[in-house]
Order: C-alpha cells, then sequence, then structure tokens
C-alpha cells in the first residue's frame, strides 16, 4: 500500500490551510464588492450600472456602512433619480428599511420636500406610521402642506408621538409653519397633547416667538370650550 500522508506534511499542510483559507473568504470579498459598486451606483445615478448588478443577483435593499442607509434612502439624499426610480420597481425591494438613525424612505423624501418621490412611494405602499419620528413630523417641521396632505390621505397617524412625544402640530407650531398648523388643526390635531417636557403646540409656538400661531390656537381652544 502506498503511504501518501508525508505529502501533507510540513508546509504542504500550511500551504493548503492557506488555500482553504483563501476559499472560505471568497463570497465576503464579492459581498464587499458588490456593496462598493451599489453604492458608486447611487451615488453616481448611474442607472444602467445598477441594472447590471440587480440582473446578477444583488439585492435592492443594500445598505451604505457610514449611516446604514439603504440604496433609497442613498438615492434620495444624493439626488438619484433614476436610481430611485429603479430601485423603488425592484423585485425584492423593502420600502420601509430604516438607517440607523431610524429613517425610512418616506421619511427622507418627506424632510426633504421631494412631492414626486413621496407619491411615489406612497403609490406603491410606503408605510407612513412608525415608532418614533415619522415621515408627518417631517413633513410638518418644514411646512410642506401638499406632503401633508399626502401622508394624511394614506392614513399617517395624526398625532404620531416622537421618542419624546412630540406631535406632528408641535413641529409646525415651533417652526412658525401657520398654514401647516392650521391644516392639521382642521384635519383633528389634539392641541392640548403634551410632549414629555410638558410642552402644548401653543407652548412651542411661544417660546420660540411665533405669538401668531400662539393667540390662534388659543382662540381656537377657547372657542372650542377646551379652555
Amino acid at each position: 500500500m502506498l503511504n501518501l500522508s508525508g505529502r501533507w506534511s510540513g508546509g504542504s499542510r500550511f500551504s493548503a490551510m492557506l488555500l482553504l483559507l483563501a476559499l472560505s473568504c471568497l463570497p465576503s470579498l464579492s459581498q464587499a464588492s458588490n456593496l462598493d459598486d451599489y453604492v458608486k451606483a447611487v451615488r453616481l445615478d448611474d442607472e444602467r450600472g445598477m441594472k447590471k448588478l440587480l440582473a446578477a443577483g444583488v439585492s435592492p435593499n443594500l445598505a451604505e456602512k457610514q449611516r446604514g442607509d439603504t440604496g433609497l434612502i442613498l438615492a434620495l439624499h444624493e439626488d438619484s433619480k433614476k436610481v430611485f426610480a429603479l430601485l423603488l420597481n425592484a423585485k425584492g425591494i423593502d420600502l420601509n428599511l430604516r438607517a440607523r438613525n431610524g429613517d425610512t424612505a418616506l421619511m427622507v423624501a418627506s424632510y426633504k420636500g421631494d412631492v414626486a418621490a413621496v407619491k411615489a412611494l406612497l403609490d406603491k405602499e410606503a408605510e407612513p406610521n412608525n415608532t418614533g419620528w415619522t415621515a408627518l413630523h417631517y413633513a410638518a417641521a418644514i411646512g410642506n402642506n401638499e406632503i401633508v396632505q399626502m401622508l394624511l390621505d394614506a392614513s399617517a397617524y395624526i398625532d404620531a408621538g416622537s421618542p419624546n412625544n412630540t406631535t406632528p402640530i408641535m413641529m409646525a407650531a415651533r417652526g412658525g409653519k401657520i398654514e401647516t398648523v392650521k391644516l392639521l388643526l382642521d384635519s383633528g390635531a389634539d392641541v392640548t397633547l403634551k410632549n414629555d417636557l410638558g410642552m402644548t403646540a401653543i407652548d412651542l409656538a411661544r417660546k420660540f416667538d411665533h405669538d401668531d400661531i400662539a393667540d390662534g390656537l388659543t382662540s381656537r381652544l377657547k372657542k372650542a370650550g377646551k379652555l
């Protein structure tokens, strides 16, 4: 009988172990390369490059490492409209994934005042309600009534509480967005709610020198017999 054990002694055995280790690293190296190419395609709004990646089986839900932004979220930040539209319609896309700061694509689109993106996401049934900050908070904060109305029409919870229970109407009052305050109030927002600091929308309006809003809300409460 031939003795083959000697072939795998010493340096040969060590070389074989290195080879196995290298082979085991190939999938992770490939994944890292895919992520780099994916992020690059998003940043450059490279629709053709992204199509190739998706056709090769790369997930449309990859997220960059620094902030955990998904491709959809990153496309919104970078104003990469072609790649955004491509990912929006990609098979297996999850519209409601959150970055590390808790933002969803709908929240980012709302904060940026991107009406077209908000509409596109809602048409694809992106979820307007989630724990913590919501798209409605962001739209109210910037005073974009078109987006506020779109979110309300999509059943966004009008009195959603942030991590410290600040509501959308509080954000609008704080920012001096009087028309948004009116819209939310007319749509049923509860102006008597308090956040964890014990402040109402009226209190926030006063604090940030928006006395016209504070006076208007106070008048509405008096007429309703709530003051």
